[in-house]
């Protein structure tokens, strides 16, 4: 866990001051900080004051996150040295308060998390002890109390007094007291679990084969001596799958591979070397049928025999008639269930208006099913570990909002390619391998704190699912305002990560991290205590979220309250170097609030009436999707002794 402040700051609130406080500040006995919070002139007798106990220190240069390729207008660039107009706001006029931006964020790289090939040092061959109400586990945070035949444990997170009988414990193989170290692996005793080979697994190819492939793109132009060339877009995804089947057979030549295409009907070729499997009308409506002919199909030969029939297969398809991605899509990821790890690969260029999940809807229907069916493949594709990456092309609008679920849910790509790229982004897709499936993280804070967006109270559990390299999630949390003045008589608080999953030897895991958070008496935070990486990554992917949820004007909301942290640590760093990285991070998340205002204009649904959540995506253009969902992806990485945080392109 990597916490994005040195401190626990409890009066954070996203209200305003009230009107007390207000007096108070007009005459001038409070000031204005950072976060948009207030502390008092006096002396805090607190001994952890954050005040006191940093040591003022250059804090690390900061490259601003690279915006992600999006079909926006080109805008003028601005001076590092000022910063960027805020866009129009209109909070005012609706008589809103602004957000203020909140630094308690925690930051979980989950997919370092779960590679365990380096962590057999913290090993446990003892099971976890849990509490029974609020299923925190015993760690080096706890203090248990050892009687004559029992142990007491009060937890630290919930206040439950745990009374474990000794027996039991040392027949279970339960640790007697609490366990050394902040991190600590529990595996499953489990023995019959067998290696899942990586060549085992199996790679479909769910190609859009409809009549709108046949449109061309020029990819060389013409002279006095010649004419210009054209390629259309099925000839382009042709040539992709031949250079990926001669790739593959070079560096995996036991991997298999299966074809499925689609357009007025679904026809699944497989590994080309039998009859094909055609599904039409009925067919296309049935969820059961087609789930159960997908994970019925055998595909048992690898991409070395195979490559001959399957290169015909493709050169021989054909553009024509209508386009059902969603059964294409049911059946692929119902094949590719049958092996941990295996990968679904769609490439489309239109709207799927045929059969399970069809995204034309007549404006007379009050209702649109399409998302919860990409919602349920999702989560379908997640449990059984399967990577779905999803590609169409630029120019065109495909609902990308709504297909990008599969992605977005199982640890997929999620792109907007051309005739030159289709080729590479296949291959980078079938590069990324799954790490660990069914990962659940559970986070715990002590009871009086909350997870705002997340959860009400002190226990947040999210389904991961899917993991591959890079993967990071954050979150936000905070001290209910009845519960600041006990929480800052407190030295500490805190904090337990429990990750479970499972391997790619099918091995049950559950990774254990407690870490303890000293308390700040005041609103007052020094700059360099920032993690400005984990902060601007938790914006991006919390901004994204909310997007997707139709939450637009909270969305952009955050992100005002972020530029105005920005300005605010800028303000503190006046050193030319510092005002023109924080200036740029500025511009960075201006233009950012600027798509987001598009979208808005986009949606028919407000924030003070929320549409439905399967219709909350349906204003988003490919483009403004395409960019959400690569702040979704926000991560931040390690280089040369600075954070950089980055966004996926």
């Amino acid at each position: 866990m990597e916490f994005a402040c040195s401190h626990v700051v409890c009066n954070w609130r996203s209200e305003s001051l009230t009107e007390d406080e207000a007096k108070i500040s007009n005459q001038g006995s409070t000031s204005t900080l950072l976060c948009g919070l207030s502390r008092a002139h006096s002396v805090s007798d607190h001994p952890y004051d954050n005040r006191v106990s940093l040591i003022p220190k250059p804090a690390p240069s900061l490259v601003p996150p690279p915006v992600p390729p999006r079909n926006i207008q080109q805008r003028k660039s601005l001076s590092s040295s000022l910063p960027p107009p805020v866009p129009p706001r209109g909070l005012e006029i609706n008589g809103e308060t602004q957000l203020k931006a909140n630094v308690n964020v925690v930051s979980l790289k989950v997919g370092s998390l779960v590679d365990i090939s380096k962590a057999s040092a913290i090993q446990s061959s003892q099971k976890p002890v849990h509490c029974g109400k609020c299923n925190a586990i015993m760690s080096s945070a706890s203090s248990p109390e050892t009687h004559q035949t029992t142990i007491m444990w009060s937890c630290e997170f919930c206040g439950k007094e745990n009374v474990y009988s000794l027996a039991a414990l040392k027949a279970g193989r339960f640790p007697l007291r609490s366990p050394p170290g902040r991190d600590i692996l529990y595996m499953d005793d489990n023995g019959d679990m067998e290696y899942e080979n990586l060549d085992d697994m199996l790679i479909v190819l769910c190609v859009d084969t409809s009549g709108s492939m046949s449109v061309t793109s020029e990819i060389s132009p013409g002279n006095s001596m010649r004419s210009p060339t054209y390629t259309s877009r099925l000839q382009g995804v042709q040539e992709a799958l031949q250079l990926v089947l001669s790739t593959l057979q070079k560096s995996s030549p036991h991997r298999r591979l299966a074809l499925v295409t689609f357009n007025n009907e679904v026809t699944v070729y497989g590994d080309g070397t039998g009859v094909p499997l055609t599904l039409r009308d009925w067919a296309l409506v049935d969820y059961d049928y087609l789930k159960k002919e997908g994970e019925n199909y055998s595909t048992p030969h690898c991409i070395v025999e195979t490559i001959q029939p399957l290169t015909q297969k493709i050169k021989e398809l054909r553009e024509h008639g209508a386009t059902a991605l969603g059964p294409a899509a049911l059946i692929s990821v119902a094949m590719a269930s049958q092996f941990t790890g295996s990968k679904v690969i769609i490439c489309t260029d239109g709207q799927a208006n045929i059969g399970l999940g069809h995204l034309e809807q007549d404006s007379s229907q009050c209702s649109d099913p399409s998302p919860y069916f990409y919602n349920q493949l999702a989560h379908y594709a997640a449990e059984k570990g399967v990577i779905v990456s999803v590609m169409t092309f630029e120019g065109e609008d495909c609902r990308l909002a709504e297909v990008g679920r599969l992605a977005d849910h199982t640890g997929g790509r999620i792109n907007i390619v051309n005739i030159g790229t289709v080729a590479t982004e296949i291959q980078s897709a079938i590069a990324d391998n799954v790490l660990a499936t069914s990962v659940m993280a559970t986070l715990l804070a002590p009871d009086g704190m909350y997870f705002p967006y997340e959860e009400d109270n002190h226990r947040l559990v999210r389904e991961i699912g899917n993991v591959t390299d890079c993967v990071e999630i954050t979150f936000q949390f905070a001290v209910r305002p009845e519960k600041v003045e006990s929480f800052q008589q407190r030295d500490r608080v805190p904090f337990q990560l429990q990750l479970s999953f499972r391997t790619r030897e099918l091995q049950k895991v559950v990774r254990v991290i407690t870490q303890q958070k000293r308390v700040t008496t005041t609103s007052w935070v020094w700059a360099g205590s920032l993690n400005m990486s984990v902060l601007g990554v938790h914006c991006a992917q919390l901004c994204a979220r909310l997007t997707m949820e139709g939450r637009v004007q909270e969305a952009q909301r955050q992100l005002r309250a972020q530029q105005d942290l920005l300005k605010d640590i800028s303000q503190q760093k006046p050193s030319p170097k510092e005002e023109s990285i924080y200036g740029n991070w500025i511009s960075t998340m201006s233009m950012i609030c600027e798509d987001l205002t598009s979208v808005k204009q986009n949606k028919t649904e407000t924030d003070a009436q929320p549409a439905p959540q399967t219709s909350s995506t349906a204003g988003i253009s490919d483009a403004a999707a395409n960019v959400v969902y690569q702040m979704k992806r926000a991560k931040s990485v390690s280089g040369k002794g600075k954070r950089v945080a980055l966004l996926e392109n």
